[in-house]
């Protein structure tokens, strides 16, 4: 049998395209692997819609049609790590040179703040596809880029910006997106952060 000893471009591009779009999958599976070892308790948030109207087609299957939401949803994912509450949101970056901050609420960016200020870890996750990476941004790094825009700066991060002030997350087999060991340099980096006993 002959097989081809031309590379084809199409694997690697299904492998980049397909990138952004498990960013939320790789996140779910991470947290159930660490669930599953004992090593963290983070979940999804559900984010919550009011039913308007459900139709009846059978008895037995109801189908929603209308739906909105109540409120706008805070961040993706919380839980706990090390006694640390972890709060945080994932997005998917298709550009190449910069990250818009336009892709973060400033609802969102207050909620991470208030986290950080009350003792909690707060961060997003940033799959920049081009490059195939992923990056961990702290809220307080988040922070200058924020005021910056907010004075009539510039509105996006770019990606020099992201590499010298985020946390490359390594990419594995089991866990897919090992995140909690960027969060690990982070606390021991900041040693501000270490919980308060009673």
């Amino acid at each position: 049998m002959n097989f081809p000893t031309k590379k084809t471009q199409t694997s690697n591009f299904i492998n980049k395209a397909n990138l952004g779009m498990q960013l939320e999958e790789e996140i779910n599976a991470t947290n159930l692997y660490y669930l599953t070892k004992d090593l963290a308790v983070i979940y999804k948030k559900p984010t919550p819609v009011q039913i308007v109207k459900v139709d009846y087609p059978m008895r037995s299957k109801a189908v929603i049609t209308e739906a909105y939401y109540k409120t706008p949803s805070t961040t993706d994912y919380n839980g706990i790590y090390k006694g640390y509450y972890i709060d945080f949101e994932a997005k998917e970056n298709h550009n190449k040179t910069a990250f818009p901050l336009a892709n973060i609420h400033p609802h969102q960016y207050k909620h991470l703040l208030n986290i950080y200020e009350h003792g909690g870890i707060g961060f997003i996750i940033i799959a920049w596809n081009h490059y195939s990476e992923n990056y961990l941004l702290p809220i307080k790094a988040l922070e200058k880029f924020w005021h910056r825009m907010e004075n009539d700066g510039r509105k996006s991060i770019t990606y020099l910006e992201i590499k010298e002030n985020s946390l490359l997350i390594k990419e594995g087999y089991n866990p897919r997106l090992d995140y909690l060991k960027a969060v690990d340099y982070y606390l021991d980096s900041n040693p501000e952060l270490i919980k308060k006993t009673i």
